[in-house]
């Protein structure tokens, strides 16, 4: 690697017993489009929700755009180069949409198309795996102009966009990701406004939540009918949601945030269904009317993996009297019906995003997938943290978010043991990129970017991963 950086002291993970994992484990890490691969207008690649967003004022930290991002479009066989150096045995990537269908319709951009045939070649001539995930938040401007996802069209637009993607790299691609995190397009998309495309109406949210599944379900459909042989999975973001107390009140509060979080998704993918008491809670919301005939059916169409993103837990509380709501959460609107709830912090350890690190929530998570759901095979698709990194001499020294993938991948081990088909994971994130309305002033990468010089620099952390996987396990210091 270039600029290597220096190992993590000597201790610093001290008294931890070593872990292997099974054989064949899929090490990875994971990016996103618009996050890392900047020339926003080259080669044939038109706006995104995502560049309408943060061109507008005040919507995204510091006035910071995804324009030039990581130049990963004009550094691929870099960056490329650097994965392989850490051993990597999959890289999870998201095609953008704007790039491959200019405008949300019509033929592909082949132009486009080829920046991911490039993508792919290089990393199967490295021996990594591609991991392809359709959408990663970069709906075309043009769709939503047209309603975006609370419109039930958007749904068949992306369909026909999963067949354009499929035709062109399927005969490479063997695992397919349809939809991350469809809980942020929804709710923070359209119910807080926090995300692009910043749009605030409860109502639009529940909406935009079904008809990014409906999509899913067609996408599913539409891969099977193109690639028999592919592998289809949806990945969600995750929490476990803890009541403040036992009291009544607190552990009704969880329920409802479980709801909202967790079974809103969980249950239409896999046991097509909306929850009944989720449903009451959304009765002064929406009456379910946009929920057509066959759409669960569709929702529900068979998988063969889950992805599984986690970051921390949700511990809530009732509301206080006396106390305004708003002051309860920074965006409440991100979860129409339970405006009301508080979210409480336990005083515990904390990332730079303000999260807490809470390592036995993944064991939790993992295991309620697996035991409520499915037997499906499972993956860690997306698992980090943000600190704040220095460079010193050369180096990047990241003690603080080496600490935190030694205690998930403890948590991840533990899963397994406990009977979870737990078959990879894929640290978040392979390089320090756009924080979505963060900007620049979130890293959660193992490789430090400094951005004016589009300098690559490893961290301890990226070191002591590549270690992680050529054990596949862990090491006892």
């Amino acid at each position: 690697m270039s600029n290597p950086a220096s190992p993590p002291a000597v201790g610093v993970l001290a008294g931890r017993p070593p872990l292997t994992f099974p054989p064949g484990f899929l090490w990875g890490a994971a990016t996103a489009a618009y996050q890392i691969e900047g020339a926003a207008a080259e080669g044939g690649r038109t706006p995104s929700i995502w560049d309408t967003f943060s061109h507008t004022p005040g919507r995204v930290v510091a006035g910071h755009t995804g324009d030039v991002a990581c130049d990963h479009y004009h550094r691929l066989d870099e960056d490329v180069a650097l994965m392989a150096e850490l051993g990597l045995k999959s890289y999870r990537f998201s095609v953008s949409w704007p790039r491959v269908q200019p405008g949300g319709a019509g033929p592909a951009n082949p132009e486009g198309l080829d920046f991911y045939r490039r993508l792919v070649d290089a990393l199967l001539a490295h021996g990594i795996e591609p991991w392809l995930t359709l959408y990663h938040w970069d709906l075309p401007q043009p769709l939503e102009d047209a309603g975006g996802w609370p419109a039930r069209d958007t749904a068949g637009r992306f369909a026909d966009y999963t067949r354009l993607v499929a035709d062109a790299l399927g005969d490479r691609v063997r695992y397919w990701t349809t939809l991350n995190e469809p809980w942020c397009s929804a709710f923070l998309g359209y119910g807080s406004g926090a995300h692009a495309p910043g749009r605030s109406d409860a109502a639009d949210a529940v909406r935009a939540g079904h008809h990014l599944m409906l999509g899913h379900g067609l996408a599913v459909q539409a891969l099977r009918a193109a690639r028999p042989d592919a592998e289809v999975g949806v990945t969600v973001n995750l929490y476990p949601v803890t009541p403040a107390s036992g009291e009544p009140a607190d552990v009704d509060a969880a329920r409802r945030i479980d709801g909202l979080a967790n079974r809103f998704f969980l249950d239409p993918l896999l046991r097509g269904s909306y929850p009944a008491d989720l449903m009451a809670d959304l009765a002064g919301v929406t009456d379910f009317g946009h929920v057509r005939e066959g759409d669960l059916a569709t929702i529900s169409t068979p998988l063969d993996l889950v992805g599984v993103n986690y970051y921390s837990r949700h511990v809530v509380a009732a509301p206080v009297e006396g106390v305004a709501p708003e002051t309860y959460w920074r965006a409440p609107s991100c979860w129409p019906g339970s405006e009301d709830v508080r979210f409480v912090t336990r005083g515990v350890p904390v990332t730079d995003m303000d999260w807490e690190i809470d390592a036995p929530g993944l064991v939790e998570t993992l295991r309620r997938v697996h035991e409520e759901y499915t037997d499906l095979p499972l993956y860690v698709t997306e698992n980090g943290s943000a600190f704040v990194d220095a460079v010193v001499d050369g180096a990047v020294d990241d003690v603080d978010r080496l600490a935190y993938f030694d205690a998930h991948l403890r948590a991840a081990h533990e899963a397994i043991a406990a009977g979870v088909p737990l078959h990879g994971y894929f640290a978040w994130s392979l390089m320090d990129n756009f924080e979505w309305a963060w900007g620049y002033t979130k890293r959660f990468g193992m490789i430090y970017v400094d951005y004016d010089s589009q300098t690559r620099i490893p961290k301890s952390s990226a070191r002591w991963y590549a270690e992680v996987i050529r054990r596949n396990g862990l090491a006892a210091e």
